[in-house]
């Protein structure tokens, strides 16, 4: 009989995705979040990259592979929104770092945590969009709407909740070892 040791909390709740969910997914919601407000202009109010960044950083538990998830999303979100090159990179790189580092503190299985953390990455990354457009770039007409940011980051949650049930349904939690 084969005995399994685990070093860490990490390593016993680490999901694992198949390598074309990890690219497909992300791929298909950028060309989502860039098309389908065109045809659905209340579908703005939704950050669905942000979303499978929180998803996927939060699932993985990894500290390197959701700021890289952050910044490959973040990049190509970039270079199909009319927004400066790198403004959501940098953001979603830094929601992509913490959302993993929480995942590795708290217990991201609950609808309610995952809730408040999808509510609060949203707001977090409003806020660092603010400070980036504001602040840094020097953008005056770029002014934080905060009522419209928080109507935002509930929209963002309760579209979470169903879509990370749904994506949980792509992974295989076979380790590799």
């Amino acid at each position: 009989m084969r005995v399994r040791h685990l070093a860490s909390r990490r390593e016993l709740e680490e999901h694992h995705f198949p390598w074309i969910v990890l690219l497909g997914v992300p791929l298909l919601t950028l060309l989502l979040a860039a098309y389908l407000p065109k045809l659905l202009p209340a579908s703005a109010m939704v950050d669905l990259p942000l979303l499978i960044v929180i998803f996927f950083s939060l699932s993985q538990r990894s500290a390197i592979g959701g700021t890289f998830m952050g910044a490959f999303v973040g990049l190509l979100q970039d270079t199909l929104s009319n927004q400066y090159i790198g403004v959501n990179g940098i953001a979603k790189t830094l929601v992509g770092f913490a959302a993993s580092s929480v995942g590795l503190k708290v217990d991201v299985e609950n609808a309610i945590t995952r809730a408040l953390l999808v509510f609060g990455f949203s707001m977090a990354q409003s806020a660092m969009l603010f400070v980036l457009e504001r602040v840094l770039l020097g953008v005056q007409g770029y002014a934080g709407r905060w009522l419209h940011e928080l109507l935002r980051a509930g929209a963002n949650t309760l579209v979470a909740i169903p879509l990370f049930f749904l994506l949980d349904r792509l992974r295989t939690d076979e380790a590799g070892l």
